[in-house]
């Protein structure tokens, strides 16, 4: 799935992304690919895997999306 993230709780070590359904879905620090927790920003555009947790919807494999360059 893809979306962009919502909103980041840096001092709880979460946030929430909201995807391109409309859904806010939770992530946890942890399941960040090879990103940078502090250097993610909220609006930042993001694909991932979804999971039902316990308490709901969460993310796994969380990474940005690096856009495609184009060859001519």
């Amino acid at each position: 799935m893809t979306g962009r993230v919502k909103r980041i709780i840096r001092d709880r070590g979460f946030g929430f992304i909201r995807a391109e359904n409309g859904d806010d879905i939770f992530f946890n620090r942890s399941n960040l690919e090879e990103e940078d927790f502090n250097a993610l920003e909220e609006g930042t555009a993001v694909e991932f895997f979804l999971m039902e947790g316990p308490k709901g919807l969460q993310a796994l494999s969380v990474r940005t999306m690096k856009l495609q360059q184009r060859t001519s």
